[in-house]
């Protein structure tokens, strides 16, 4: 547990800059005023709250790296987040993670420092128009200037630059002495310098200009996409002395998009045995249109790998992409997540607060565990997926949206229609295309590619050169029944990586449960140590339930037993 503190007496970056602690679980532990103002939420309100109550979903996308920082204590700077304060304003902030180390230099926490980019921008407006007072305190000036993340250069009537903070010269790689005094079109080549020029357009019109995309060449020759912004300078009689930019590198959230995308392509979802094969040829056809998806399969088989591909390989891909799991919230609380609510809806509805149909318009929203959705709440879905509108909870507007819906579900949905737990109606609208994940048993023969991926992936993450596994922990792999299906595998790899301290990864690198493979079907053998199988299934049930907490319903999963057998195996060694 993370002691609060007190942020107020600690200094910060800048003023304006807001300034939050979370712990371990991501629950909010202390918030500074500057927070308070930026969010519109008071520190009573905050504290105890998951971040992303505050700061919104995108906090909760891989692209944000907060669990990196809280598992590598990497800081991480110039994060670009979209998040709706509670007096329903969107904002775009400039966020930096850091982490907060105990006194044994543990990480406990993460500082979330945030600005609001229009108020930095509109601060570099407001200081460059005031040029008489710059020029008198030009040392205050270059001080406030090099705090903000966007460049920043001024021109005089002759076009010559006359100032560059040091955002600027980081991302243009010309030093201030180089760039002051010279012409901005010659030292930068923008790909707009002429008659398109978002600067001369500004000093022509008098209006500004915002967020012009265009390309400049660096100091190395480098071609790099940023987004500009430019308005007029004046002195204090009116008069116009030059005019100021503002400029922002693309070049990395580009590289993130373009990451993304790379991420969920098709042949990231890795297979070659033929229920894999069917699965590429259906989604190649699925990706273009806008139907619906229902996506069915046994937890850990990638369903929400699949649904993410079929987004960002969609024309909905520049589009939000918004997944929430049915079965982690109550009725109340998952009708208010997918409807949002206005103010005084309920107890503790102090704001209104768009829903996750609202947060995902134009885009995808991803509904996992669909299977776990109360029946109330499978009406109001049944009239948006038919009609695309809806209510909030609470309110009396109908707003409508454009969302293409994917919902996944371990369960048997048709099963749960005969049961009566499900919806006919909805069960039907929501299979238009449906998809079948095999699980791991029914497709083994994609272990061995599946395994050198996540070798690879976890040689990257923790700098090892571990060059694949023995052909003996490969056979017990194979003849493991997984339960877990692939996430299942993942994390036996990781664990064996920990294990491991050569270049290859033998069978007693390999989790317990893995190592017994085939205990559940009551196989007498001998293990790698040589010993009697009654004394080697003995010390498997240790390790597990060791592993597992004592849990006697995760140990019998993982073993594949029912709790019957598991109990009697721990009575015949004398466990219980």
């Amino acid at each position: 547990m993370v002691e609060p503190m007190d942020i107020e007496k600690n200094p910060v970056p800048l003023a304006m800059d807001g300034v939050l602690v979370v712990d371990r679980e991501l629950k909010i532990i202390s918030f500074s005023k500057t927070a308070e103002r930026i969010t519109g939420y008071s520190a009573q309100e905050a504290v105890g709250k998951p971040l992303q109550d505050i700061l919104g979903p995108d906090t909760t996308s891989p692209s944000f790296p907060i669990l990196d920082t809280l598992q590598n204590g990497r800081i991480f700077s110039n994060l670009d987040i979209l998040f709706v304060d509670r007096n329903n304003v969107q904002r775009s902030l400039s966020v930096t993670l850091s982490p907060l180390c105990d006194i044994q230099g543990k990480v406990s926490g993460v500082v979330v420092t945030f600005r609001d980019v229009a108020e930095m921008q509109h601060l570099a407006y407001q200081l460059m128009e005031r040029t008489y007072e710059v020029l008198i305190e030009k040392n205050k000036l270059e001080a406030i200037l090099n705090s903000i993340t966007d460049g920043v250069l001024t021109i005089d009537p002759e076009w010559r630059i006359t100032s560059f903070n040091r955002a600027a010269q980081q991302i243009t790689g010309y030093s201030q002495q180089e760039a002051l005094g010279q012409n901005c079109g010659s030292l930068l080549r923008g790909s707009a310098c002429g008659q398109t020029c978002p600067m001369r357009r500004t000093i022509e019109t008098g209006q500004p200009t915002y967020n012009a995309e265009v390309e400049i060449i660096t100091k190395d020759g480098q071609k790099i996409p940023i987004s500009v912004n430019t308005a007029l300078l004046y002195d204090d009689d009116g008069n116009v002395v030059g005019a100021v930019e503002s400029f922002r590198d693309l070049s990395k959230i580009r590289q993130l998009t373009l990451e993304l995308e790379e991420r969920y392509r098709f042949d990231n979802i890795l297979g070659k045995s033929k229920p894999m094969q069917e699965l590429y040829e259906l989604l190649e056809n699925v990706v273009e249109t806008d139907a619906t998806v229902l996506i069915q399969g046994e937890s850990g088989t990638g369903k929400e790998l699949v649904a993410r591909a079929i987004h960002y390989n969609g024309p909905r891909r520049n589009k939000p992409f918004v997944a929430v799991s049915c079965s982690a919230l109550a009725e109340s609380l998952l009708e208010s997540e997918l409807f949002g609510h206005e103010k005084g809806a309920f107890t503790g509805a102090i704001r209104t607060k768009p829903g996750r149909f609202e947060l995902a318009n134009g885009g995808t929203l991803f509904l996992d565990e669909i299977g776990d959705v109360s029946p109330a709440v499978q009406v109001k879905l049944l009239r948006v997926l038919d009609e695309q509108k809806f209510e909030r909870v609470g309110g009396t507007k109908t707003l409508e949206v454009d969302v293409r819906v994917i919902a996944a579900t371990n369960k048997n949905l048709l099963e749960e229609v005969r049961k009566g737990n499900f919806r006919e109606d909805l069960y039907y609208r929501l299979n238009v295309v449906p998809i079948w994940l095999p699980p791991l048993r029914e497709r083994k023969d994609d272990i061995p590619l599946l395994v050198q991926h996540f070798i690879d992936r976890f040689n990257r993450k923790m700098g090892k050169n571990i060059r694949g596994v023995s052909s003996q922990a490969l056979e017990c792999l194979m003849s493991y029944h997984w339960p877990g299906n692939i996430r299942e595998l993942e994390n036996a790899i990781e664990q064996a990586f920990v294990r491991c301290r050569g270049d290859e990864i033998n069978v007693e690198h390999l989790p317990a449960t893995v190592q017994a493979g085939t205990i559940a079907t009551e196989v007498v053998k001998v293990v790698t140590t040589g010993r009697p199988f009654e004394e080697a299934e003995k010390q498997v049930l240790l390790q597990v339930l060791r592993e597992v907490g004592g849990s006697r319903t995760e140990a019998a999963r993982r073993l594949g037993l029912s709790k019957a057998t598991l109990w009697r195996k721990m009575k015949k060694f004398g466990l219980l």
